[in-house]
């Protein structure tokens, strides 16, 4: 826990197009967290709000074995693993795994076709399904600029 000069920083892993229209993916951290209380009489922690629209929340499940072909993100989206594991691999040729405790904000979309494919691929990693949460958005403002999202 920071002490009380520092702010606490979250990383996560950032898929996006970049300037060649291809999908890559970083780990950024997210920064700028302030102490304010949840509500009631709860103790203030860290927060930090993220802008733009939700449209949905959605649970998955993958099961074992389960792959994602290529395809783009289908909206600006955070999925967060809960239980299991599950990759990304890019265009740029990035292959990333997650599991509980990794978050991820995937946002490649209008990505150029290569080979015939766009965006990413995507599928569980081990002998078990992968759970998860999907936050999607309608519409969110150009998030690296408006969250202070940091490279590492």
């Amino acid at each position: 826990m920071p002490d009380q000069n520092n702010t606490p920083e979250l990383p996560f892993l950032h898929m996006y197009t970049d300037q060649e229209g291809k999908s890559t993916i970083d780990t950024k951290i997210l920064t700028a967290f302030s102490k304010e209380s949840v509500g009631g009489k709860a103790d203030p922690q860290y927060m930090l709000p993220f802008p733009g629209k939700v449209e949905a929340v959605k649970f998955a499940i993958l099961p074992e074995g389960w792959v994602g072909d290529w395809h783009e993100s289908p909206k600006k989206q955070w999925v967060i693993p809960t239980k299991g594991r599950w990759f990304i691999e890019t265009q740029q040729g990035n292959r990333i795994e997650m599991g509980p405790g990794d978050i991820h904000f995937g946002e490649d979309l209008d990505t150029t076709e290569i080979s015939g494919n766009r965006g990413h691929k995507s599928g569980t990693v081990g002998n078990e399904p992968c759970c998860m949460m999907i936050v999607q958005f309608e519409d969110v403002p150009d998030a690296e600029k408006n969250i202070l999202f940091d490279s590492v």
